[in-house]
This record gives C-alpha cells, sequence and structure tokens, in this order.
C-alpha cells in the first residue's frame, strides 16, 4: 500500500456538520457547517494564528477539499492568520482531497459495514473502496510534500484513516473536529502532536 513520503505536514478536519452531529455518513455529499462547526473553524483559525504571532510559521500554505465544509474551514484559517498580522498563505484547492464516496450509505448511520469497509476490504454499493481512498488520498498529500515548505491539509475523517494507513498507524481511529494535528516522522514512526484549544489565547 502507499506511504506518505517522510517529511512533516499539518492536518486540520472540517468543523461540525449536522449530518456528523447525527452520526450520519456524509462522504461526497456537500453538507456545510452548522453554528458549532463555525465556532470550532474560528477556534481552530485562532490556534494558528497564535503560533504565527510567536514566530513559530509552522506552514506556509494551505491545501484543502473542495467540500464547503472543508474548504470554509480552511478559509477561516486563513484569514484568522492573515487579520492578526501573519501572511496571507496562499489557499490551494486539490479535488484529490474529497471526502470518500460512501455510495449507497450516504446520509446513512455509520452502521456495522464501516469497519469492514476499512478492515475487511468490503465496499458498499456506489462506494470507493479504502484502498482506492488510500491510493488517491496519499498521492496528493506526497505530490504536495515533494515541493519545499510545509503544508497544512484541511480536509476529512475517513480520508485521514486512509493517511494513518499510509503513515503505518493503527487506521481506525476517529479525528475530532477542527482539531489541529501536527505530524511529525520519527525514526520510530510517526508522532500526532494535537493542538488544543487552550493554547489559543
Amino acid at each position: 500500500m502507499p506511504k506518505i513520503l517522510t517529511k512533516p505536514y499539518w492536518y486540520l478536519r472540517h468543523g461540525e456538520t449536522d449530518w456528523n452531529l447525527r452520526g450520519l455518513s456524509q462522504g461526497r455529499t456537500d453538507i456545510p457547517l452548522n453554528s458549532t462547526g463555525l465556532a470550532q473553524a474560528v477556534r481552530a483559525g485562532r490556534i494558528f494564528a497564535n503560533m504565527f504571532r510567536k514566530g513559530e510559521n509552522p506552514f506556509d500554505r494551505i491545501i484543502a477539499s473542495p467540500l464547503s465544509r472543508a474548504l470554509v474551514t480552511a478559509e477561516h484559517t486563513r484569514d484568522a492568520i492573515r487579520d492578526s498580522g501573519g501572511p496571507d498563505l496562499p489557499l490551494i484547492i486539490d479535488p484529490e482531497l474529497k471526502e470518500v464516496c460512501f455510495g449507497v450509505q450516504e446520509g446513512q448511520p455509520m452502521g456495522e459495514w464501516y469497519d469492514p469497509w476499512i478492515e475487511d476490504g468490503y465496499t458498499p454499493e456506489g462506494a470507493e473502496s479504502f484502498a482506492t481512498l488510500q491510493a488517491r488520498a496519499v498521492g496528493a498529500v506526497n505530490r504536495a510534500l515533494q515541493a519545499d515548505g510545509t503544508p497544512l491539509f484541511v480536509a476529512h475523517g475517513a480520508l485521514f484513516r486512509s493517511l494513518r494507513a499510509g503513515m503505518s498507524l493503527p487506521v481506525n481511529v476517529r479525528l475530532p473536529n477542527a482539531v489541529p494535528l501536527h505530524l511529525t516522522p520519527e525514526v520510530t514512526g510517526w508522532t500526532i502532536r494535537a493542538c488544543l484549544p487552550e493554547i489559543a489565547q
């Protein structure tokens, strides 16, 4: 299976949507952020803006999924950094960072089918296989990592599971909404550091 290049990067899952709140599979369905999700996006932007204010300059560009829940989250991060006196970072939309297509399961509860989709090669009707998702997502990340600098990717939960597979980490781990992650390759494997809200003052 494809592996991620051993270069550090940042990752941010989008803020909450009403379908997240109801435990429904979103996939490619373009569900907008709800009021909680918008607040989470603002909070994540403030966390990053605080890093730039302290001179850390954690990343030099933002690469986002085109689905609105991720793109709006990315825009809040870009705007918060710029409006606090930081750089006006480029925001690049990469269609390859779209969430997986869940086929007939979109809009349905996250049920017993989900673990077999990840672990056993089961693919719902009309859906993208986990292996295909991993190849697409890891390919998109690796293309960005081949360039100089450090990117922030703003995308989705199932997509991040496929990136975990590409880092040889336990795969089926739920990622909270809008919590910034710093991913760093070490001699012993990848480390993930979550930047929690209390960091932002």
